[in-house]
């Protein structure tokens, strides 16, 4: 697992790294039963609080994406693949949002938004 930090990003600490690991779950680079490292391990290999790692595993707890087991450790979690896929769908939503709200910035007609992704889907 690969987990960048940038001191330029608007996003706090914590919310990069929860990002990140959440993406790596929700893509299927890490699958259930794939154990992460300890709170105080990531803490020591990203070079900050013990807290922000624990805040954020605390968090993709509450999102049902880890489970924690006292010692042994954290582990993705074997949450069905209806309720991941519903997770990527909400994600795909946001994204999608995004694109129209772009759009309507640059005076585009829903015809105009649903060719280009057609093009571009076609490219693909």
């Amino acid at each position: 697992m690969n987990i960048l930090i940038s001191n330029a990003s608007s996003d706090p600490i914590y919310m990069q790294i929860l990002t990140q690991i959440r993406q790596s779950i929700l893509s299927g680079e890490l699958v259930a039963g794939d154990s992460l490292p300890s709170i105080r391990q990531l803490a020591k290999d990203l070079q900050v609080s013990v807290i922000t790692t624990k805040r954020v595993y605390e968090e993709l707890e509450k999102e049902k994406l880890i489970d924690s087991v006292v010692g042994k450790g954290s582990f993705v979690s074997g949450a069905n693949q209806d309720f991941i896929r519903e997770r990527r769908m909400k994600q795909l939503e946001e994204k999608m949002l995004e694109v129209i709200r772009e759009s309507r910035e640059l005076g585009m007609s829903s015809q105009d938004v649903i060719h280009h992704l057609t093009l571009l889907v076609e490219e693909e």
